[in-house]
């Protein structure tokens, strides 16, 4: 893919009004997701379940591409048609988590850095011939006593770095997520000066990395408040922060940035990604790329009645797109 190629790709990705689902649990993280609901985790009902969020009627109105898991990527309908042709006819361009998931980072107890570089380029060139147009690779950023240190940023800034420079190299647009976690009771003005170190060394190992910013992707924390804060900041608080922030760290070039709900509720993720709009024009796009905010009411409705419940699950994941797809434009209404 050539350089015009992955830029198009990236535009795509935040076309007005649309973004991202991201559906790439690993096998262990939706076992806890199926438990909550009293489904077994099989890989049949994996599958099922999937295809129930993939075949959602007109989701490509709102959802401009998936990110999926390494089954996922291989999985077919119960017709027999691979997800990657289903979501291409869709409008929905695939995508693939390619990391390996957090291990701890030796020496620096409490913090941990993504793992997966070792045989990624294989891996990438396989995901390409599977139809996977991007690709996704999340750190993890904790906010402790004394966390996180230079040196877990740096790492993890490192890994991302390398990651997204060898997705550009097999022609897959990297997306890069350096989550902070909302974990922890510090305030929101802690969270922001984390937020901002933790962008500066990243788009610092991006330049150095030779990585082309225009074929790049940011999916970003917003800044929030701890979930252990006794004073949560309100919904314009975390939209004014968020977005200082960002445009003191985030270079232009980018096609545009979508945002992770992180453990925020579904009403509160839309709301904060609204806010955010209506106080543009920006930069770049701002959109969505949310998993359990995307998902959660969904599966509570199809877990009832895995085959009977299809339609009315599909009509949930419909809503929450198109609630999305609205606080893209700064245009939701609450209540609506």
């Amino acid at each position: 893919m050539s350089i015009d190629q992955l830029a198009e790709t990236a535009q795509a990705m935040v076309a007005a009004g649309k973004g991202i689902i991201a559906i790439d649990e690993s096998t262990n993280t939706i076992k806890k997701r199926f438990d909550s609901v009293g489904v077994e985790n099989t890989e049949e009902n994996r599958r099922a379940y999937r295809q129930m969020l993939l075949t959602t009627p007109n989701l490509g109105e709102h959802i401009s591409g998936a990110i999926l898991y390494d089954e996922t990527l291989r999985q077919k309908t119960a017709d027999g048609v691979p997800f990657a042709l289903v979501m291409a006819k869709a409008g929905i361009i695939p995508g693939i988590k390619v990391d390996k998931g957090p291990v701890a980072l030796a020496g620096f107890p409490g913090e941990v850095v993504t793992e997966g570089l070792d045989g990624l380029r294989d891996r990438l060139k396989e995901y390409a011939q599977l139809g996977a147009r991007f690709a996704k690779w999340r750190a993890v950023i904790t906010i402790g006593e004394d966390m996180p240190s230079g040196t877990c940023i740096e790492a993890n800034s490192h890994a991302l770095a390398r990651y997204a420079a060898l997705c550009q190299e097999a022609g897959i647009v990297p997306m890069v997520e350096p989550e902070v976690l909302m974990d922890g009771s510090h305030d929101i003005d802690v969270c922001y000066e984390v937020t901002e170190v933790v962008l500066r060394s990243l788009f610092g190992a991006l330049y150095e990395h030779n990585v082309m910013l225009e074929g790049t992707i940011l999916k970003a924390s917003m800044v929030v408040s701890g979930k252990d804060c006794p004073e949560q900041a309100g919904v314009e608080e975390v939209a004014e922060y968020t977005l200082r922030c960002l445009k003191s760290t985030v270079p232009a070039a980018l096609p545009g940035i979508v945002f992770l709900s992180g453990g925020q509720s579904d009403r509160d993720a839309t709301a904060h990604l609204d806010a955010m709009n209506r106080m543009g024009p920006h930069p770049w796009p701002l959109s969505f790329s949310y998993g359990r905010a995307m998902q959660s009411a969904a599966l509570k409705i199809w877990a009832k009645d895995i085959k009977a419940n299809v339609g009315a699950a599909q009509k949930m994941v419909h809503e929450r797109a198109r609630d999305n797809g609205l606080a893209a434009l700064g245009q939701w209404v609450s209540g609506n």
